[in-house]
This record gives C-alpha cells, sequence and structure tokens, in this order.
C-alpha cells in the first residue's frame, strides 16, 4: 500500500464519488437504450458486457466492456491527479465496489473484470497489459469468459512483481478475492463442465 499522506476529508469525498462512478450500471442502460430488454432478464442476469454478448449484439457488447474498464481508470486517474497516490488506489477498490454492489440496483452488481482490468491499467499501464493479454489468451484457449477471468486475476500477482509494482499487492489481493467470490457459481459450472463458452446464450 502506498504511504497514507491525504487529507481524510479528500480520501472520504475521492471514495464516496469513485463508488457512484462504479455503481453506473452501463450494461443495463446500454441494452435498455437499444430496445434489448432488461438485462438482467436475459442469459445469467449479469450486467457485464459477457451477458450482453447473450443478446447478440456484438455492439453493445464492446461498449459494456470499454465502458465499465473506463469506470475504474477514469476514478484513478482523476484521483491520482487531483489527490495522489493513495487516493489513486482507494478510487479504483472504490469502483470496483460501485460495480459489484450498486446503490442503483439494490447492491446486486456485476463481477467487476472489467472495472478490475482498467483499474490496472490506470494504477500501472504494464501490469493492466499483462493482465489483459492473460484474459485474452486464456479465453482464445478456452473460450470460457468467466475461466479467462479467473486466470488473470490469479496471475496479476505475478506481473505486480515482475514490473516493480508490490505497492499495489494488498489491493489487487482484495480485488482477486473478490472476483472469486462473485464467481462461485460459475466455479461450481465450470466443476461440472456445464459453463457456457463465449457468445452462446444461456438459457
Amino acid at each position: 500500500m502506498p504511504e497514507i499522506v491525504s487529507s481524510p476529508l479528500f480520501l472520504g469525498l475521492v471514495a464516496v464519488l469513485a463508488y457512484l462512478l462504479g455503481s453506473v450500471p452501463f450494461g443495463v442502460v446500454i441494452t435498455r437504450a437499444l430496445g434489448l430488454g432488461d438485462l438482467r432478464s436475459i442469459g445469467s442476469g449479469n450486467i457485464g458486457a459477457t451477458n450482453v454478448l447473450r443478446t447478440g449484439n456484438k455492439a453493445a457488447a464492446l461498449a459494456t466492456l470499454l465502458l465499465d474498464a473506463a469506470k475504474g481508470a477514469v476514478a484513478v486517474l482523476i484521483a491520482r491527479y487531483a489527490v495522489g497516490e493513495d487516493a489513486a488506489q482507494l478510487a479504483g477498490f472504490s469502483a470496483f465496489l460501485g460495480h459489484l454492489f450498486p446503490v442503483w440496483l439494490g447492491f446486486k452488481g456485476g463481477k467487476g473484470v472489467a472495472t478490475f482490468l482498467g483499474t490496472l491499467l490506470a494504477l500501472a499501464w504494464p501490469v493492466g497489459l499483462a493482465a489483459c493479454a492473460t484474459w485474452a489468451v486464456a479465453a482464445a484457449v478456452w473460450r470460457i469468459s468467466s475461466l479467462a477471468a479467473l486466470v488473470a486475476a490469479a496471475l496479476s500477482g505475478l506481473w505486480l512483481f515482475m514490473f516493480d509494482q508490490g505497492h499495489m499487492l494488498a489491493l489487487v489481493f482484495v480485488l482477486t478475492v473478490l472476483i472469486y467470490v462473485k464467481h462461485w457459481p460459475n466455479l461450481q459450472r465450470l466443476k461440472a463442465g456445464t459453463e457456457p463458452k463465449i457468445g452462446a446464450k444461456k438459457a
């Protein structure tokens, strides 16, 4: 963790604003705007890009992916510029929590993978790029989004050490644990061999 040097008032303000930004459910907003229905009643019911892809609209899925990643990245960059590095990590954590537990959806949100990757890219872009590449390779090999996400999260700690970013270890560890917790149903389906592949429409 970086040294805490910023005012508690500023850090509290950063946490609240980043959480609210992270809470914006772009997947729900985009699918409704395009007349694709309520995303929470489609496929897995998740609000992320993988479930948006099950509507058959690839552009909507891509937009959701980029905007969910941007939530974490924008929160980090603004906090770093306005307050400092300690606020940047707090902003990334808060935006991530906002995506997982959005106030606008009764605290029932997504699984945080895109926001996690966006946060890593903004905090330390080499680590973020390595995590994105890990996801892409795993997705290409297994064609299962959840498995790719779990592999990318699990290996993110390795990339921290490879790129000398050990000060982020506590944050990344907590985010990784939360990703695994949110993916518990996916882990059960992976074990049973019933996890759907990327692009498959889940009943």
